[in-house]
């Protein structure tokens, strides 16, 4: 038979393995955030770059 020590780790360890994912979630959800809109804005300054060379 398992000891109450035992399910102390157990859940130790779901909730230490829970929180890590948890956490590459949203820092890889952060990056994504992070590189679309740099590429967004270094879009709109070409755009607008291209605007002030026609003009």
């Amino acid at each position: 038979m398992f000891e109450f020590q035992q399910y102390l780790g157990f859940l130790l360890f779901l909730t230490i393995l829970t929180i890590g994912f948890w956490l590459m979630i949203f820092l890889i959800n952060f990056v994504f955030y992070w590189v679309f809109g740099a590429t967004r804005e270094l879009l709109k300054e070409r755009k607008a770059k291209r605007e002030l060379e026609q003009a």
